[in-house]
């Protein structure tokens, strides 16, 4: 019998963005990652986790077959609280869209705000329940 491929772990997704500025200025300046540049390409990354960018128009091959800015929906566990998180968005006039709500994560429970980035992907922070 031959044996299942495994997956280990998630090594990097890509978001394909309408404006690459304003979308590093969200991640980089509001949610803390770092921005990383490799040939023409651009990623931001946080930990060991790396997302690509990919501008409208102008991806890289091979790519999504419909790439499309504003398709995503990503959760974020983040250091602190959320109430911390709530202060550090409304400073940088960033609406909450809901939360925070109850949720369940990979791991189990979890509390979150709800947030849209600059192409209006959903994007989730959240902190695990205790």
């Amino acid at each position: 019998m031959q044996s299942r491929l495994k997956i280990k772990s998630l090594d990097h997704l890509v978001l394909t963005v309408a404006n690459l500025n304003a979308t590093l200025d969200f991640y980089v300046n509001v949610l803390g990652m770092a921005h990383t540049r490799f040939g023409e390409r651009h990623a931001i990354s946080f930990g060991g986790q790396k997302i690509n960018l990919h501008v409208v128009g102008k991806e890289f091959s091979p790519r999504a077959d419909k790439a499309t800015a504003g398709s995503g929906d990503l959760c974020f566990l983040i250091d602190g609280t959320l109430d911390d998180a709530t202060a550090q968005l409304k400073a940088h006039n960033i609406e909450i869209e809901e939360g925070p709500v109850e949720r369940t994560g990979a791991t189990g429970p979890i509390r979150s705000l709800y947030i849209r980035d600059p192409d209006h992907n959903l994007i989730e922070l959240s902190v695990l329940a205790p």
